[in-house]
């Protein structure tokens, strides 16, 4: 369940081309209105769609327009137990040309007054399998009474935290605060180096007396603190493109939900970690409605479709090679490389591990499917890979579309199997040429004697 303050984010997105004549202000035009939740309603959202289980969101909520558009946009998604309050509705617009904000505007009181919590709001916290509290500043995390109940909670708690909000109750089993937040409750040594934020992440376990705290860096991963001994530093996946706004709310959802699942404290980080960045690339806080960003079968096939819009959209060519990859050798490294060099984005098809059994005999594969996806990503001119468990590419193909499909070996000359299904739109399937003598076939053989 997630505890907090609701907010409604809209986004009035338009189109400028000229300045106005009286200020160096772009004009923006052609405005379209985009509504959705925010602060803890957008955490819940979240949190619904990458699980099965019931999500159930308590926040206070005033009895004016803009609560009553957030109930709509909640409706169906997770369950509502509004806290009656005054103080009215937090709305933040921003007024944006393309992927890019000009300005932000915020209304609404900076604070709610919170009336009794309801019977069904304490029932839910004290069954909770985990609790996030995603603090906004306005008041309801400093309230005694939400207080008092968070203490009792039944799961662990994950303390999503704001400047200007409380101090997390002690009982937290984690808190996330970015970089930012980090440096204003504990200065400490300057600087944003891994130094620096872990002095500042010991600190904070020191002043709060929580668990464990996570700071989330962006595009850097996340380093989590148990207050003593080596901090572990979770890198992130690069994201190209993608609406960062969001990502925060979807780190702490993440990490409750693997908590909830029974992670320990590493593993949620780790997971939540690889969420938010799935949950950027695929359009962050304003694709909120958009299918589940859940953790993929074997491999992240999530963003992949943004990605393949992105390149299109800039006119861009996208290019696609498949195989096992099992046990990814220096022939493998060059024909990837080669590939990538034919467009604009490289997407990697690799056979499930039933997939590769079936190809392959019983004894195979060597590396499970899920770590030869990781192995593959980690590559800088690989963009994208995508798992498959049928025996031949074809139908991930057809989802693709990619312009080009390459593979490597000794096809010169001949129609490769796949070549038909790229004349559907127009694809080309190309041979490269194969780096002689490498192969896993014969490393493993090599290993045996």
């Amino acid at each position: 369940m997630v505890v907090g303050d609701a907010l409604l984010d809209v986004d009035l997105v338009g189109t400028s081309s000229r300045l106005t004549p009286d200020a160096p202000v772009p004009v923006v035009e052609d405005l379209e209105i985009r509504e959705r939740p925010g602060g803890a309603a957008l955490a819940a959202v979240v949190a619904a769609q990458a699980t099965d289980r019931e999500v159930v969101l308590v926040a206070p909520l005033a009895d004016d327009e803009g609560a009553a558009r957030l109930r709509a946009l909640l409706s169906g998604r997770v369950r509502l137990v509004a806290v009656p309050a005054t103080g009215g509705t937090a709305v933040k617009q921003r007024v944006r040309v393309g992927d890019h904000s000009v300005v932000r505007l915020d209304s609404g009181a900076p604070a709610v007054t919170l009336g009794e919590l309801p019977a069904e709001a304490v029932e839910a916290v004290r069954g909770a399998a985990a609790v996030l509290v995603a603090d906004y500043g306005r008041g309801t995390t400093a309230d005694a009474g939400v207080r008092a109940l968070l203490a009792e909670a039944g799961g662990p708690v994950v303390w999503d935290p704001h400047p200007r909000g409380a101090d997390p109750v002690p009982t937290v089993r984690l808190v996330t605060p970015n970089g930012a937040e980090a440096a204003r409750v504990a200065p400490g040594p300057a600087g944003d180096g891994l130094a620096a934020v872990g002095a500042r992440a010991e600190a904070l376990i020191r002043h709060w007396g929580v668990g464990a705290v996570a700071v989330t860096l962006g595009a850097r991963g996340a380093l989590l603190s148990y207050g003593e001994g080596a901090p572990m530093v979770v890198p992130a996946v690069p994201v190209t493109g993608g609406d960062p706004c969001g990502a925060g709310d979807s780190f702490a959802a993440a990490a409750a939900l693997a908590l909830a699942d029974g992670a320990v404290t590493g593993e949620a980080v780790a997971a939540a970690v690889a969420f938010a960045g799935r949950f950027v690339a695929a359009g962050g806080a304003t694709a909120w409605d958009a299918p589940a960003v859940r953790e993929p079968n074997v491999a992240a096939e999530d963003g992949v479709s943004a990605l393949l819009a992105r390149v299109r959209g800039a006119g861009g060519t996208v290019v696609a090679t498949g195989g096992c990859f099992d046990l990814l050798h220096a022939g493998h490294v060059a024909t990837l490389r080669a590939a990538r060099g034919l467009g604009d984005c490289l997407v990697v098809c690799v056979n499930s591990d039933d997939s590769v059994r079936r190809l392959k005999g019983p004894s195979r594969p060597l590396v499970t499917a899920e770590d030869r996806a990781r192995v593959l990503e980690a590559l800088e001119f690989v963009d994208a890979v995508v798992v498959f468990d049928e025996d031949t590419p074809a139908q991930v193909l057809d989802r693709l579309r990619p312009d080009v499909w390459a593979k490597g070996g000794d096809y010169a000359g001949a129609d490769l199997p796949e070549a038909a299904v790229l004349r559907r739109w127009g694809g080309q399937a190309v041979v490269l040429p194969y780096l002689d003598g490498h192969s896993t076939t014969a490393l493993v053989e090599r290993s045996r004697t």
